[in-house]
């Protein structure tokens, strides 16, 4: 298992649009990957899990992925997130 600390710098968070995008992305993996939010954690591969933590702009998550492709899959979704979730 993978995991990675991050700030979400979009305006927004991790809502509607980025919160797509992500979720779009991490379901192309074969890992299970959750994101971790303070004590609270979500399936990084469900829209209504994502949208249900609520991450705000300027706030850090966890981002943990385990499997055959854990190693693509957090360097592929922290670069996405970097990158302002432009693709």
């Amino acid at each position: 298992m993978l995991c990675k600390k991050i700030v979400i710098k979009h305006k927004t968070g991790l809502h509607a649009r980025p919160a797509a995008v992500f979720v779009d992305q991490a379901s192309q993996f074969e890992s299970a990957i959750t994101i971790m939010l303070g004590e609270r954690e979500a399936n990084a591969k469900s829209i209504i899990s994502v949208m249900t933590l609520g991450v705000g702009p300027e706030e850090e998550i966890i981002i943990k992925a385990e499997g055959v492709d854990e190693e693509e899959a957090i360097s592929r979704l922290v670069m996405l997130i970097e990158n302002d979730f432009i693709i």
